[in-house]
């Protein structure tokens, strides 16, 4: 029996709806539980006039100067599921289901993402530009890892000041610009209250048929497709983001968003998320027939002071440890040269995830308690340079700190459970599916 994949949250909190005025930018990657999640950085680069970029399926004309970009990226192909760039534009994209026929291999959803970062500043020069290699080249080829996977893509983009959702259905999109808070996951969430759309948006549902007149015309309603929809949770994990930004709207901080990208359903808050899979929970877990896992959390914290990222480099948010990060010269993430470390840095920290769900970790409660402890003071440590006299080199030392801290517990609690006897809880089908996953991955 084959498993369902669907992918990813993300959310934003303007500086209207955060306690500091900043702005807070927030994302899990879904994806097979087996793909590799690599933190790439890529400094500011020159290109000759007239040079192409081999993007994952396609090559397209490249501009002049791409900017310094910290990429959060799937293996195996070019672009990447969220990251940002040196003037704090940060984009992370989602998969959505619509009526609209794939089109055959041109630009992924990640290519768009990691080409906006590459050359905007800003989230609206961002939409416009999508939408303009939308038109010129379109969206389309596999996405998936394991096995065949298609969809298209809604983003939300972000910059210190401004932020957007944009929509697309094949060549068709919409766009609306945020207030305060907003939420996506594997779904159309604008209606008929876009900003900006593709000319010929509206027409083209008239002429399937989807809706009768411009008036009758809502994106969502129109555009979804409701069956893959419906069974990716989307619903479920959107509406659990929304609600906790909405109850927290005014005093949002790093640590809420942290709190919403760790949430399980109520069903695994009452049990265990590592002998039961959900779909539906932001936390997402794989398992049986669900598909897809947290391989990936990021959160953005954008002042005018300083831009600050949390990053866990590795998969399953609830029992990893977010780290700052600061896009410092002396630079503590990988280099495209640095793919093998990359691999190996997400390896580690997934061979420890997969001896949880064996019960090999003897005394889970303690790491827990420990990585709790560590992540705690990595936040108060990182308040200190914002709003202040931050220099490169205190940055470079709390990082540094932080990085190899959590390096060290992980490493311990790993070395010292690899022996251990245990083994995958949970119904049949959720333990057959982990153990093909471990056999595969080598584990």
């Amino acid at each position: 029996m084959e498993e369902l994949i669907f992918v990813c949250d993300t959310m934003v909190a303007l500086g209207s709806a955060t306690a500091d005025g900043s702005v807070i930018f927030a994302k899990n990657s879904d994806r097979q539980p087996n793909e590799p999640h690599l933190l790439i950085r890529i400094p500011r680069k020159k290109h000759p006039k007239g040079s192409q970029v081999q993007c994952t399926y396609i090559t397209i004309d490249q501009v002049e100067e791409t900017y310094d970009v910290l990429l959060l990226k799937p293996s195996w192909m070019w672009g990447a599921e969220m990251g940002a760039n040196e003037f704090g534009l940060n984009i992370g994209n989602e998969a959505v289901f619509t009526k609209v026929k794939q089109g055959p291999p041109s630009l992924l959803g990640m290519d768009l993402l990691r080409l906006a970062l590459e050359r905007c500043r800003t989230s609206l020069e961002a939409v416009h530009l999508i939408t303009d290699l939308l038109a010129k080249h379109g969206q389309g080829g596999n996405c998936g890892y394991g096995k065949q996977f298609y969809y298209h893509n809604s983003f939300l983009i972000a910059d210190r000041e401004s932020a957007w959702v944009l929509e697309t259905a094949g060549p068709f999109w919409a766009a609306k610009k945020v207030q305060d808070v907003y939420a996506i996951s594997n779904r159309l969430s604008i209606g008929s209250d876009f900003d900006l759309a593709h000319p010929e948006l509206i027409n083209y549902a008239i002429s399937r048929k989807w809706c009768s007149s411009e008036e009758d015309f809502h994106f969502a309603r129109c555009y979804t497709n409701q069956l893959i929809t419906t069974f990716s949770g989307a619903s479920n994990r959107e509406a659990a983001c929304s609600r906790r930004l909405e109850q927290e709207k005014g005093r949002i901080t790093v640590q809420t968003m942290l709190e919403i990208l760790r949430s399980h359903e109520p069903k695994l808050e009452e049990g265990s998320p590592f002998s039961t899979p959900s779909v539906r929970s932001v936390c997402m877990h794989a398992g049986g027939l669900v598909g897809d896992h947290a391989t990936g959390s990021y959160v953005a914290h954008l002042t005018s002071d300083l831009d600050t990222y949390w990053l866990t480099g590795s998969s399953t948010p609830c029992i990893s440890i977010f780290k700052p990060y600061w896009m410092t010269e002396n630079d503590i993430v990988f280099s495209e040269n640095q793919e093998e470390e990359a691999l190996q840095f997400w390896m580690l920290r997934e061979e420890l995830h997969r001896l949880v769900l064996q019960n090999k970790v003897p005394d889970l409660k303690e790491y827990r308690r420990l990585a709790a402890e560590l992540e705690q003071e990595f936040l108060f440590l990182a308040q200190a340079p914002i709003g202040g006299e931050a220099n490169p080199v205190q940055l470079e030392v709390i990082m540094k700190q932080a990085w190899q801290r959590e390096q060290e517990l992980v490493e311990d609690t790993v070395e010292r459970s690899r022996s251990n006897a245990g083994q995958i809880r949970g119904n049949l089908w959720f333990r057959h599916y982990w153990q093909k996953q471990n056999e595969r991955l080598g584990l």
